[in-house]
């Protein structure tokens, strides 16, 4: 079963690389996700010389009519080679469940997350207000932090399911950002150990604090994705309808000077920061680029 596992998502990477048929069926959201990156790496001019995939089994269980239902978790290496002839690497992890009867594959797909979770990890913190000290943001700490975790979760937080903004909320703390407008809920940002602001976990409230905050964590607004530094923060709204639902950090840049980005929930590393390839695309969808302003920033 393991090994069956194992071939389904080689098998994903085998199309992606030089576009064979699947030898097993796969969800056209699963297909046209990996179509899309293949056009958008084609449009980039960046080549994907080499993938990996491996698989880990999380549990299964057998059905009433024979049916095997296995949950694993697919991590996918892609080495890729920019137009200056230098190299990175991009990786991702999926939550995937496949069904399989007498050891053929049935059926396999993404294992989709709630995004309408307010829960949220909770650090612990010490419980003083932050507001009011002197703020330098340390872009190469968030980078670091959000490099060291993630494809896993810091122990030191309670994390959920549905983590992207949980995650980003950690990055930006790591680089020093200051929490304010404890206890209120719906004002500031900011964690304790038991309660939260709806701007540390949600993507919308943490998109619409940065698009209103004048003290503390701050940002400004960009027009383009190009404008963005590293430790800057990207947020998608898939659909289009002004509902935010992801959130992204900012690590490092192509030889194009374009954003790559590391993010939860669906945990990707150096990710191209469209997201033309989520299986959550779509064409309607909408992204607000913030900078992050400390106490040495302008404003304007």
């Amino acid at each position: 079963m393991k090994r069956l596992i194992q071939q389904t998502v080689e098998d994903r990477l085998e199309y992606l690389i030089n576009g064979h048929v699947m030898r097993q069926p796969q969800l056209i959201s699963d297909a046209e996700a990996v179509d899309r990156k293949k056009e958008l790496f084609a449009r980039r001019h960046v080549e994907i010389v080499k993938a990996k995939a491996k698989a880990k089994l999380l549990h299964s269980t057998i059905q009433d009519d024979g049916t095997l239902h296995v949950q694993y978790l697919a991590h996918l290496t892609y080495v890729c080679k920019d137009v200056d002839d230098s190299f990175y690497l991009e990786e991702q992890i999926e939550k995937r469940e496949a069904f399989l009867y007498n050891d053929m594959l049935v059926k396999d797909h993404m294992i989709e997350v709630d995004r309408q979770s307010e829960e949220i990890a909770l650090v612990r913190f010490q419980d003083e207000e932050e507001f009011g000290r002197a703020f330098h943001y340390d872009r190469r700490a968030a980078v670091q932090y959000a490099e060291t975790y993630w494809n896993k979760r810091n122990p030191a937080y309670k994390n959920f399911e549905d983590n992207c903004t949980n995650f980003i909320s950690q990055c930006l703390k790591a680089g020093n950002a200051p929490t304010r407008g404890y206890p209120n809920r719906g004002s500031g940002w900011w964690v304790r150990p038991h309660t939260w602001s709806y701007s540390w976990t949600v993507a919308h409230s943490l998109k619409n604090y940065l698009t209103t905050s004048k003290a503390g964590l701050r940002a400004k607004m960009l027009k383009e994705a190009k404008e963005l530094s590293i430790g800057d923060v990207i947020c998608y709204d898939f659909e289009g309808d002004g509902r935010y639902n992801h959130t992204t950090i900012v690590v490092d840049h192509d030889k194009s000077g374009m954003p790559l980005v590391n993010a939860q929930t669906y945990d990707s590393r150096m990710r191209y920061w469209s997201y033309e390839d989520s299986t959550a695309y779509t064409p309607s969808i909408r992204y607000a680029f913030f900078h992050i302003l400390d106490d040495a920033s302008k404003s304007s």
